[in-house]
Order: structure tokens, then C-alpha cells, then sequence
């Protein structure tokens, strides 16, 4: 039996499915929207919000003991992580609330708080928060699911605790020493962020570069910035089994060349990846079928292969990033609600990973535009040539730009450098504008801001060596 029938279903408060949920009631078509715990999704509960507060401390931390360099004198740092992990907190229960009030006073939105799973192809049922079950349908379901951390497939003794991007973020004292598994973002931005709180930092890299989607030169300049900040990094190397030991844990690694090293830790960080939330949804009740790891296809208007289900943010395959799941909301308003057409076929993913400095992507790699067998130009400048960054002293980092050979378009950057997601940012525009690169070559910016540095790295383009 059902008990609701709606227009709309959408699975997931997060930064897609929430916003969606809101248009659809707007519009006046009667919506359902479902969330298992917190509204406003992993950006706001355990991603973007409560990681990027933490590292702003870091950065303090980081300056005040730079403080000399300056010539201003601050004495000693320490660090209270009681209240670091408090002001992380505050900020996310005041941008967890502030979702939570914008669902409330939206009429027409029914906010259901429990687990959902399919029993038919849009038929829901919902084990409820509070007891009992509810069982809904509507016209069109849209899953915002999301992911979650994935867990070490390891052998893990009794009595150690291996921690995730969620739970290390509860952490009430600094590490002695952090072992991070894992060598993306998520690895790299809290290994930084401990490291900079005072922890000895190691990271575990299984391949021979960090950040697999960066070109070689971009991955190996991030390398050096860590190891400077005094990260150990262990490449090639994948863990085998963590065992107790008198500092907490002894996490065994295995080399490609087959031996064996034991690295003897506080705490253990897994940071190799995440898995979709699709196992509890009982897909298969929609005739939805899941790609190898679980994830949801879709065609480019975010339509499953079944007709009026659609499946937005992280769920997807494709880039996990908060602006992306949020795009993907106005996708499918814009064809739902408004009788556009857009796709995400037409559409920019830039990326910020924010290690210090940062590092901004938008765009093609190098490597990318090889494996496309385009001809293409690249400039590189490293930030010790910008004014700013010399001015600040913040001149680790470098900057590298591709572009058509033909056409003068812009095909991609990378900028690794004090404020570089601000930079790369810049570089999209003109990317969306669809100028030509000379645009920024000859553009007249303010002295002495960084985007000065694009009169110069457009101004040295040169053929890849082949």
C-alpha cells in the first residue's frame, strides 16, 4: 500500500538534493524530500565546511611560527584542539541549521527523516526516525545519496582504532604520529592540516606520484611542498595489516619491489577513497543497475536508465565535488521546472585541493591533451617570478597554463600557488567567456595582484617537448 503519492521524490538533503527539493515545492508541485541525518550533506556535516574551518587553524599555526620570517617575534605556538574541534563544530551546526531552516519554511516540502530503500521502480519505503514506516511515490525520484569513507580492507588487530575524514575530525588532542593511507586530496589536505597542529605526518602512497589525475610536474612540485613542511611520504607502498604497538598502532606496508617496512603511529588516518551509499536503496527493485563500485550512471541530463529517475552529486561517477553536485541541481531544474535542455556535457569542473598553498584545476592536463592528440602550447612560471608572492614571501608553487595551437583557446591550467583556486578561477572565466589566451596575455590587471602573473605565463608559451 502507499501512503503518499508526490511529484517528486528526491533521496538525499545534500547540496543537490535539497536546493531541488525547494524549487520543485516552489513550482507547486507536491515533493517529498528524504534524509537518513543531517540536511545539507557531506559538504556541510563532514566534508567542505568543518575540513576547510580546521585548516584555517593550521594556516594560523603555520604563520605564527613563520612569524620571524616576518620580523614580528610571537614566542612559543601550541595548539588547543578542544577548541579548534569546538569552532569546527559551531560553524557546521550553524550552516547544518541554516539548511535545516531554509527545508522548514519551504511550503509544499515534505521533509521525511529516515532510511529509504526502492520496493518498486518509484515506489519508496521509508524506516522513519521516529518509528514505523511510510511508503511513498511520485512521478520522478531523484537519488543524492552521496558517499562515505571507504574502510581499510586490511587486517586490523583488536583495540586499534583506524580513523576516517569524519571521526579524526573528533580528535580532543594533537597525534604524536599520524600515519595517513592514502595519497589524494583528502590524504594530503589533512596530513598538511595535522602536521601544521604540531603531528609527525606520513603518508602512504601505493603509486609513485600523489594526486593521480595531476600531470607528473604538478604532482612532484606538491611532493616537494610537503616534504619541505617535513611530511614523510612512503610511495610505492601499500599497507598490509596494522597492528597494536606501544606508541597506539604499527602499520606494515609492502613495497612494489616486495619488502616490507613498519612505520609505528599514534593514530591511523584511511583517506583511500570513498564508496557510494547505494548498498541500503535496493536498486535493483527500480531496474537500476550499478556500475563495478556502485555508482549510478546517467545520460548527460542526469536521467538513469530509467525513465523519470535521475541521479545527481556524488552517487554519479565523475568529479566528487560540492559545486558539481550543486550544478547538477540546476540541471535538472532547468529541464524539469523551466523546459531548458542543458546537459553536463557543456560545463567547466574545476576543482580547488586545499593544501598551502593551493592548488587550482580547471580544465585539460597536459596529459590529457596528449591522449586527445591535440596541438597545444604550455606555459609554466614558477611563483617565485610573482611579484605578490615574493611580496608575501608565499613563492612555493607554480603556475602552468595549456593552450590550442590553432585556435588560441585556452584548453586548461593548473595553479599551484598562494590563492591559487582564487587564480584558476580567473582562468575559467575567460575559458567560459571563450577568449582567446591574449586576452589575458595583453589584459591590463592591478599591480601588485597576483593575476599579473598571467600577462606572463600566457606570454611564454612554448611546444611541448615531444
Amino acid at each position: 500500500m502507499v501512503d503518499d503519492r508526490f511529484e517528486l521524490i528526491v533521496i538525499g538533503a545534500g547540496q543537490g538534493g535539497g536546493p531541488l527539493a525547494g524549487a520543485f515545492a516552489q513550482a507547486g508541485r507536491r515533493t517529498a524530500l528524504i534524509e537518513r541525518e543531517h540536511a545539507g550533506g557531506t559538504c556541510v556535516n563532514t566534508g567542505c565546511t568543518p575540513t576547510k574551518t580546521m585548516i584555517a587553524s593550521g594556516r594560523v599555526a603555520y604563520l605564527a611560527r613563520r612569524g620571524a620570517d616576518y620580523g614580528v617575534n610571537t614566542g612559543d605556538v601550541s595548539v588547543n584542539m578542544e577548541v579548534v574541534r569546538q569552532r569546527k563544530r559551531d560553524i557546521v551546526e550553524m550552516f547544518r541549521s541554516g539548511s535545516e531552516r531554509r527545508i522548514g519554511k519551504t511550503e509544499g516540502l515534505d521533509y521525511i527523516e529516515g532510511e529509504a530503500r526502492f520496493t518498486g521502480e518509484k515506489t519508496i519505503e521509508v524506516v522513519l526516525d521516529a518509528g514505523g514506516t511510510r511508503t511513498l511515490q511520485a512521478e520522478t525520484v531523484v537519488i543524492n545519496v552521496g558517499e562515505r569513507p571507504r574502510p581499510l580492507d586490511i587486517e586490523v588487530a583488536d583495540g586499534v582504532t583506524v580513523l576516517d575524514s569524519t571521526s579524526v575530525m573528533e580528535l580532543d588532542e594533537v597525534p604524536d604520529h599520524l600515519v595517513v593511507i592514502g595519497g589524494g586530496p583528502i590524504g594530503l589536505e589533512f596530513g598538511q592540516l595535522f602536521r601544521r597542529l604540531g603531528a609527525s605526518v606520513t603518508i602512504v602512497q601505493r603509486s609513485d606520484r600523489l594526486l593521480g589525475r595531476e600531470d607528473p610536474d604538478i604532482a612532484d612540485a606538491v611532493a616537494g611542498i610537503l616534504r619541505e613542511d617535513g611530511i614523510g611520504i612512503e610511495f610505492n607502498s601499500s599497507p598490509v595489516k596494522i597492528t597494536r604497538g606501544d606508541a597506539g598502532a604499527v602499520v606494515t606496508v609492502e613495497r612494489k619491489d616486495g619488502s616490507r617496512k613498519e612505520i609505528r603511529a599514534s593514530h591511523v588516518l584511511a583517506a583511500a577513497g570513498r564508496i557510494p551509499n547505494t548498498d541500503t536503496l535496493d536498486t535493483g527493485a527500480t531496474g537500476l543497475t550499478l556500475d563495478r563500485r556502485g555508482y549510478i550512471e546517467t545520460d548527460g541530463r542526469l536521467e538513469t536508465a530509467v525513465p523519470g529517475i535521475y541521479a545527481i552529486g556524488d552517487v554519479r561517477p565523475g568529479p566528487k565535488f560540492t559545486h558539481i553536485s550543486y550544478d547538477d541541481y540546476r540541471i535538472v531544474k532547468a529541464n524539469l521546472i523551466d523546459g531548458g535542455n542543458r546537459s553536463v556535457d557543456d560545463r567547466l569542473e574545476p576543482y580547488t585541493i586545499f593544501i598551502d598553498p593551493q592548488l587550482g584545476r580547471v580544465g585539460l592536463s597536459e596529459r590529457d591533451a596528449r591522449e586527445q592528440d591535440l596541438p597545444y602550447l604550455v606555459g609554466s612560471m614558477p611563483m617565485s617570478s610573482v611579484a605578490r608572492a615574493l611580496e608575501t614571501d608565499e613563492t612555493r608553487g607554480v603556475i602552468k597554463v595549456l593552450v590550442h595551437a590553432d585556435t588560441d583557446r585556452i584548453l586548461g591550467a593548473a595553479v599551484l600557488g598562494i590563492d591559487g583556486g582564487e587564480l584558476m578561477a580567473m582562468i575559467e572565466i575567460a575559458m567560459m567567456g571563450n577568449l582567446p589566451y591574449t586576452a589575458l596575455r595583453d589584459g591590463v590587471f592591478a599591480h601588485p595582484n597576483l593575476s599579473e602573473a598571467l600577462n606572463n605565463v600566457f606570454g611564454h608559451l612554448e611546444t611541448p617537448a615531444p
